[in-house]
């Protein structure tokens, strides 16, 4: 495997199969007692698994071979048909939800105590006076410092159910005596809406991380402040989206497009063809708007950029996108876990499939990232391969083509400034934004006078800071590094993670896209409508 490929996000194949599902609850339609009845092949792994339990020489968790089952059993499916375990459950339930009780604060485990980071915006902890830098030392009685001290321990101990409080004893710098507050656990929402502001006087912004069942409201809510600041244009940015619930993309479409539009279809085994169109509900039907994609914006990110383009609506910006066509539904099995089976095709309004082929097994597939690396197509629009039999045309004759993602209307190319190999690792691991809470601990009170505003657009980042920066990676490393030829992206990184400490609401965005390639050519395109 060459470097490029190890440093690169390792888990970006499991997100993307964690994150694109689409769906919603399994509703079959064939009776319970057709689908689940007795027969051969089912009562074939009944005995196997009974006959293992009571006979073999050996003691088994047959429960495991259960897991082991239901997997193999799916991955001869496709790659997007998924088990989860009960244990993952709860997790995965409340990304899609998105929200989770508890008290809501980000949180390092700094020197064996439980660090601050920030407070949700709203949260409980917010409301009970909790600050970034605080220590909390005890929750109801019990020590939350110490060695052994894992993060599951801790969440645990913080998390609980609705309405019920936890008094913490806090640590605060400059404060004689440690503080206590009682926060009453809440309903915390998990923002699936990275950033919105105006880039222009006329040009507003909407990052995307995901579609949960909460997204719909969140943009809609950014969409109206936008459009009240001036917003006549719109970027909606869906870079590294994995996707997620179909009917929360067709929402947002819906926002867009003019009442009776066609915004997708799908068709399943049996030929049932199911349409979706637009509204009048829409409150940017007249605005025009640029859809940002990228090779790991998947599913229903899909959805919004094809149905868009199909209608000939706005300008689709960036690189091919994932290629994810198939849509899951799921079916808890009766033990805490669950299956998510694909169950039909989505199509765009064209008639477009851009699921790509997954005939060469999952592995192939979810490496698929590094052969369009290697084939040149991150960088030049004329090493994507198309197919002329998979050639479509919208209304306005525009051509478009199928068969393994949406090809963009303007190509931007991969950034090759931010492929260092040393960079990405130091992105994955988490150090920048380790490295700027201990830097902003020392000396908190500094940035009380600085306003948002001025930060973004004054504040520098010194070669002094890189330099700290460089000694503390190498002693947590053990290793010699430099940031010489990358210097520049460090600054850029280090000032996003203060920001995101000092401010939130979308700061670190608003940093990083200050020298992003695709949001200037979508800064371009907007000034030239």
């Amino acid at each position: 495997m060459s470097k490029t490929k190890q440093y690169l996000p390792l888990f970006l194949g499991v997100a993307i199969a964690a994150g694109i599902f689409i769906g919603g609850k399994l509703n079959f339609s064939d009776a319970p007692d057709r689908l689940f009845t007795s027969n051969s092949k089912k009562d074939k792994l009944n005995r196997l698994i009974d006959y293992i339990d009571y006979e073999y020489v050996d003691d088994v968790n047959t429960d495991s071979i259960v897991d082991v089952t239901v997997n193999g059993i799916l991955e001869n499916l496709d790659p997007h048909s998924v088990y989860i375990p009960k244990e993952d459950m709860q997790r995965v339930s409340e990304n899609m939800k998105g929200d989770f009780v508890g008290i809501g604060i980000s949180f390092y485990p700094y020197k064996d105590s439980i660090a601050v980071i920030r407070t949700v915006e709203g949260g409980p902890s917010e409301k009970s006076g909790i600050m970034g830098g605080d220590r909390i030392l005890f929750a109801n009685g019990d020590s939350l410092f110490g060695k052994g001290m894992t993060n599951e321990i801790i969440v645990n101990k913080l998390k609980g159910s609705i309405d019920t409080d936890v008094n913490l004893k806090v640590y605060r710098r400059g404060e004689p005596e440690l503080l206590n507050f009682k926060v009453t656990r809440d309903h915390v929402p998990i923002r699936s809406i990275d950033a919105a502001y105006m880039l222009t006087e006329t040009l507003g912004y909407i990052k995307i991380n995901r579609f949960a069942e909460s997204t719909y409201k969140e943009f809609k809510t950014e969409l109206k402040k936008l459009k009240n600041l001036g917003a006549t244009q719109m970027a909606l940015d869906l870079r590294q989206n994995p996707g997620g619930f179909k009917n929360i993309a067709e929402q947002i479409v819906d926002e867009f497009l003019e009442d009776d539009k066609l915004i997708l279809f799908t068709k399943n085994k049996r030929g049932h063809i199911e349409k979706t169109f637009a509204t009048s509900k829409g409150i940017f039907e007249n605005g025009n708007v640029f859809v940002l994609i990228d090779e790991n914006s998947a599913s229903a990110s899909e959805i919004v950029a094809g149905a868009l383009q199909d209608n000939d609506k706005g300008t689709i910006v960036g690189r091919r996108s994932y290629g994810k066509g198939l849509v899951q539904r799921e079916m808890e099995l009766g033990d805490g876990s669950a299956v998510r089976l694909t169950v039909s095709r989505y199509y765009t309004p064209t008639g477009r499939s851009i699921q790509r082929s997954y005939e060469n097994g999952n592995r192939d597939y979810y490496d698929e990232y590094f052969s369009r690396l290697d084939s040149g197509e991150l960088l030049d629009p004329e090493k994507i391969q198309v197919a002329d039999s998979l050639k479509f045309k919208t209304p306005k004759g525009k051509v478009v083509y199928g068969g393994g993602g949406i090809i963009p209307d303007v190509f931007v190319p991969l950034d090759m400034s931010m492929q260092n190999e040393t960079f990405s690792y130091l992105k994955q691991t988490g150090f920048i934004s380790y490295f700027v809470f201990e830097e902003l601990d020392k000396q908190r009170e500094a940035y009380d006078n600085l306003t948002k505003e001025d930060f973004i657009n004054d504040f520098v980042i010194t070669d002094d800071v890189v330099q700290d920066f460089q000694d503390y990676i190498r002693e947590r490393i053990r290793r010699k590094i430099s940031f010489l030829t990358f210097k520049d992206e460090v600054k850029l990184y280090i000032k996003a993670a203060l920001g995101e400490q000092l401010f939130g609401n979308g700061t670190y965005e608003e940093v990083i896209n200050h020298q992003d390639i695709m949001i200037e050519e979508v800064i371009k395109l907007s000034e030239a409508y």
